[in-house]
């Protein structure tokens, strides 16, 4: 198969050619390209820790899943990195890198510090628009932080892009999808001090189209209340 055979070269080079970006819990990423393409190419590796047998049917379950979650974001209008390849025999995917966005954890530091809160709310109101997209479609990233959403920009906006779904399920569940907020929430408020106002613009540009927003929000509180009891008891 020629196109088989143009890609197991063409990922030679890339691997030859990739220099590394970022090293997390999961997987490294590294910068390369892809058929002529610059691209991020996401590598899960082996946890030692694990059984070998459990490790590799864990890992491919992961990475299937994330590149399923990828595809249904786009077929729901939700702007995600394109992938381009799959090498399910050294567990990486080869994906679009978006060269022309900034992290939003580092979009909010520099805005918060320049005292420019007004681009802060209409970006943070776009965000929780995103993810209500996200839970319309019974998507459930699994680690929302501002670290995982980018930011690109308009003629005369800012569009968020969702990113590393390598936790994400698919559930219809009013629960899971307030545990969805609650981590964001805690994540959020905690790397972003005195951010309560854009937390709320997240909230509320999610319940702009959540269609079942008042049970979510709704199960949110009752998550939180719930972490609350914890740290008092423990």
């Amino acid at each position: 198969n020629l196109l088989h055979l143009l890609c197991a070269c063409n990922l030679r080079t890339s691997a030859d050619m990739a220099m590394l970006v970022s090293q997390g819990a999961e997987g490294r990423l590294f910068e390369t390209t892809f058929l002529g393409r610059p691209c991020l190419m996401k590598e899960r590796f082996k946890k030692s820790y694990r059984h070998p047998l459990l490790d590799e049917k864990l890992t491919n379950k992961r990475l299937t899943q994330e590149c399923r979650t990828l595809s249904k974001c786009r077929s729901l209008g939700i702007r995600t990195p394109t992938v381009y390849y799959v090498d399910h025999k050294t567990n990486t995917i080869y994906m679009e890198y978006m060269k022309q966005t900034a992290v939003l954890k580092d979009f909010i530091d520099e805005h918060v510090a320049r005292g420019e809160r007004t681009v802060l709310e209409d970006l943070c109101y776009n965000v929780g628009y995103t993810i209500a997209l996200l839970h319309n479609g019974d998507i459930v990233h699994g680690d929302l932080t501002s670290s995982n959403v980018l930011v690109m920009k308009r003629i005369d906006k800012y569009d968020c892009v969702m990113i590393d779904f390598g936790l994400s399920t698919n559930s219809s569940l009013v629960e899971d999808k307030g545990v969805d907020l609650y981590v964001l929430e805690k994540a959020f408020l905690s790397t972003h001090p005195n951010s309560q106002d854009l937390f709320d613009k997240i909230l509320a540009g999610y319940c702009s189209v959540a269609r079942a927003q008042k049970a979510v929000i709704a199960k949110l509180h009752e998550i939180r209340l719930r972490g609350r009891k914890r740290s008092m008891v423990g």
